[in-house]
């Protein structure tokens, strides 16, 4: 057999990458990581999910004192002032702290950082900064980037028609943000700059927003946002932009087709979604070519059609999330050791980071019900008494189980603190639950997550608090 520089070499170190080689490490394989960043982590630490919800729990704060939430708690503040560059320089070292936690734990695992690009010479062999490196088995974790959006430039540097990335380093709260894409970054990041005082439109192509969630929720969704104060103008496509000194002048058209109008901006936030990242890896050199998508095909492993060349994150069709990601990360490198690595990609959680937040796993209402007969729980959270007593009475938790079996296929939460409660239902789902198991489990009282509970008990129509 071939001598090899490396058992594992994983290409890219974002939530998947970083993972999958600390578990290949751990597990006794000689592992390196190969990312062309300055820092490790990836999309999600360096200008995703952390820095977003930095901005996001600062700006949250800040709004609860600007508005006279505080003061009717009988917190009063008698002066009280915007700082963005602190606002930003917590972020900074949020993320600071958290990439230089990832190359602690390389080191600490024996994990090799290889330094730049790594890009495919053959099957075993890839080129990274210019020198040669094997592996017996390489794994594709390169992430995603910005979908483009046609005739709409993004310049992060100009500040005015930007990405993600360039939401989050804003220097100045603009007049007007419009927001193209009515998803979960866009009114993630819309939200930041509308609580820090920034008027925030968001232009979505179809209907409603938030696609792909529960319909209940994404119709709830949207009246909790505009009771915020954001403007909406659902059914319509942005044709293109001009950029101007003092701001951004968009065309936009109803989607079904019509007449034209213009929006001016102050500044343009552009999120349609996410594209795989498999420039410049020389897939072609191993044959190993791209589905309809532009994403890698693989089996139940992970296993690409190449012998010993792997795929997990958001290369590979499922949902674009960075806790997919870490899963299929660990399964990965366990698969690889020869032990057997499963991820149940039907128990995967999305969750949106806004006020009130969003929460789902498992199936939607109408998902559901095309696969057969339902019964559905639901309990409002203004008759949960935690979320009465800390005045967020907005949202509630809507249990979806199977008519016959009372097998759990969904749950939907929007709740102050939904991210937290899903997981509960996620697990609960995971073990098979029935709607019954989890009404019938104690849950600790004044908690949000009882409303899981009452939830549940509707599901055979016997909540108690309602």
């Amino acid at each position: 057999m071939a001598d090899f520089d490396y058992d594992v070499l994983v290409i890219g170190a974002g939530p998947g990458g970083y993972v999958g080689a600390i578990r290949a490490a751990q597990l006794g394989l000689k592992t390196a990581c190969a990312e062309s960043r300055e820092t490790l982590g990836g999309t999600c630490l360096n200008v995703g999910c952390i820095p977003s919800k930095a901005l996001l729990h600062a700006s949250e704060l800040y709004e609860e004192a600007a508005n006279g939430a505080l003061a009717k708690l009988g917190v009063k503040i008698d002066k009280m002032s915007l700082d963005l560059d602190t606002m930003q320089g917590q972020r900074k070292d949020a993320v600071k702290g958290l990439t230089g936690g990832i190359e602690f734990l390389f080191k600490k695992n024996k994990v090799d950082w290889l330094k730049g690009q790594a890009t495919f010479t053959g099957a075993n062999t890839v080129e990274v900064a210019g020198k040669k490196v094997t592996a017996k088995n390489i794994v594709i974790a390169t992430g995603s980037s910005v979908t483009p959006l046609p005739g709409v430039q993004v310049d992060n540097a100009g500040g005015r028609i930007v990405d993600s990335t360039g939401a989050l380093e804003l220097d100045k709260v603009p007049g007007h943000l419009v927001v193209v894409g009515g998803g979960v970054i866009g009114l993630e990041l819309g939200s930041v700059w509308r609580r820090v005082g920034a008027k925030v439109t968001v232009v979505e192509f179809l209907d409603q927003i938030l696609p792909g969630m529960d319909g209940e929720v994404r119709k709830e969704a949207n009246k909790i946002f505009k009771k915020q104060g954001f403007e909406y103008k659902l059914g319509t496509k942005v044709t293109g932009a001009e950029v101007g000194k003092k701001g951004v002048t968009l065309t936009v058209e109803p989607a079904a087709g019509g007449a034209a109008e213009k929006i001016e901006a102050d500044v343009v936030l552009v999120s349609i979604g996410r594209r795989p990242n498999t420039e410049g890896l020389g897939l072609d050199k191993i044959g190993l070519e791209l589905n309809a998508r532009g994403q890698i095909e693989t089996d139940h492993d992970f296993a690409t059609k190449v012998p010993g060349v792997w795929a997990i994150g958001d290369v590979i069709p499922g949902p674009m999330l960075a806790h997919k990601a870490e899963d299929e990360g660990i399964a990965v490198a366990e698969n690889i050791a020869g032990l057997t690595g499963i991820v149940n990609h039907d128990v995967i959680p999305s969750v949106v980071y806004t006020k009130p937040e969003i929460a789902g796993v498992g199936l939607t209402e109408e998902a559901a019900k095309e696969k057969g007969a339902v019964k559905v729980g639901k309990f409002p959270m203004m008759a949960n008494s935690r979320a009465k007593t800390n005045h967020e009475p907005d949202g509630f938790v809507k249990v979806i189980a199977d008519a016959e079996t009372d097998k759990v296929l969904g749950v939907w939460i929007i709740a102050s603190v939904a991210g937290t409660m899903i997981a509960q239902a996620a697990q609960a789902m995971e073990f098979g639950a029935s709607s019954e198991d989890i009404a019938y489990t104690c849950h600790a009282h004044p908690t949000h997550s009882e409303a899981i509970k009452e939830a549940a008990m509707a599901v055979t129509g016997k909540p108690i608090h309602m």
